[in-house]
């Protein structure tokens, strides 16, 4: 594992400021709670704002050839390795820029597309979702197969030239804006669960496709329910061989749990200003907290150190992902309530009574829950690692080898 920049690496972030410098600002080492792409609760307008901000960023990015760094020269990147995309995300996070938008599509529809897709999909999705024109949202999650998604029951029958898809997703942020979808159906009731699996890159205005959103505990809807009510999906759009969708699933799950592992624009600098403003900074349990969320965060640097190596020698992404989520969780939870702490009586009021309009009670105690659970709970991630790494037995497995209509519901 490699923690010091070589000196290519170095002349690298280097010239990412320089980029950066040149087409945007740098923060002052304060976060801009106003802006539009932090709102708790913004307004239509405000959304729109920061819709357009992200898509003109993602365009200027684009245009200058720093958009999908990672990505082949072909379709837009510049074929570089991953860890220098990810020492480019690290500098880009010190500027006043919106970032995170496209995690869905350049940062998991993208490279599974990219190792799965056939040469007219490659051509026909990923420079338009490079240039920011046209969005992803992610379909795998149903109202009884979250934790299981192989546990999935949405219906793909093929028709000719067509697969007609029936069946319902839940937890599916930004559905409403997206253009194209990652949608996982069941196509062969058949055979074992994880083997009758179709992963299909869907037109989201194709009839048959209902949304509705869902009121989280912040009050924002980010997420959203999905009916599919006899969608008739081209054939030419499975991505891969048709029962045979495991294995770009496990592709986008892997970029999905390394997103979320790195991801992050506050961190402990944020908490110790919060703990000043509301002068509790010199409180012991204050501080032993805080001492042990810099642990916690310079644990997960050097965890995606770690990542990010494995990918410059050209390994994909394994449980290394799994063990990089799990201590982003419990770094979460921990800040979580550590802020509510913080706050103490004002960690109750909302809106614009609370300080800085409520930011820390929603984004980072509400929050924290959207993290922990998508992209594979807690839970599932220590199965993972207690599997995978540690060598510890399977969990039981009753279903296995089982044909899936013989599944119990």
């Amino acid at each position: 594992m490699d923690f010091d920049d070589t000196p290519e690496e170095a002349a690298w972030r280097v010239e990412c400021r320089d980029f950066l410098d040149a087409h945007a600002s740098r923060r002052d080492g304060a976060i801009d709670w106003s802006a539009s792409h932090w709102a708790i609760h913004p307004t239509v307008a405000e959304a729109e704002a920061a819709r357009v901000a992200a898509a003109m960023w993602q365009t200027t990015k684009f245009e200058a050839g720093w958009a999908g760094l990672s990505w082949p020269c072909e379709f837009g990147g510049r074929g570089m390795s991953s860890h220098f995309n990810a020492i480019f995300a690290e500098t880009e996070a010190a500027y006043d820029v919106p970032i995170g938008v496209y995690a869905q599509s350049i940062g998991m529809a993208g490279p599974t597309i990219i190792v799965h897709g056939n040469d007219d999909q490659k051509a026909r999705y990923l420079e338009p979702m490079l240039r920011g024109i046209e969005t992803w949202c992610q379909l795998f999650s149903e109202p009884n197969a979250g934790s299981d998604l192989a546990g999935l029951r949405t219906a793909g029958v093929i028709d000719g030239d067509e697969m007609i898809v029936t069946g319902q997703k839940v937890w599916t942020s930004n559905a409403i804006e997206a253009a194209h979808a990652m949608l996982l159906v069941r196509t062969d009731p058949d055979a074992p669960k994880h083997r009758g699996i179709t992963y299909l890159l869907l037109d989201m205005t194709l009839p048959g496709i209902e949304i509705r959103p869902l009121q989280q505990i912040d009050g924002r809807a980010e997420f959203n329910e999905v009916f599919l009510d006899e969608v008739r999906v081209p054939l030419d759009c499975v991505l891969g061989d048709v029962n045979a969708g495991w294995g770009p699933i496990l592709t986008t799950l892997a970029n999905e749990r390394q997103s979320i592992g790195t991801a992050g624009r506050f961190g402990v600098a944020d908490v110790v200003e919060l703990a000043r403003a509301f002068e509790v900074a010199h409180r012991p349990t204050v501080r032993q907290q805080l001492a042990r969320l810099v642990e916690m965060e310079s644990t997960i640097r050097y965890l995606s150190y770690r990542v990010r190596t494995a990918a410059s020698r050209g390994e994909l992404p394994g449980a290394e992902s799994s063990v990089l989520k799990l201590a982003a969780s419990r770094r979460l939870e921990l800040q979580g309530s550590l802020v509510m702490e913080i706050m103490g009586g004002a960690a109750m009021l909302a809106a614009s009574d609370a300080h800085m309009n409520g930011f820390w009670q929603n984004a980072s105690f509400l929050g924290q829950w959207m993290s922990r659970i998508g992209g594979g709970t807690d839970e599932i991630q220590r199965n993972i690692v207690g599997e995978n790494v540690l060598g510890l037995p399977q969990e039981p497995r009753p279903d296995k080898g089982v044909a899936f209509r013989d599944i119990p519901i």
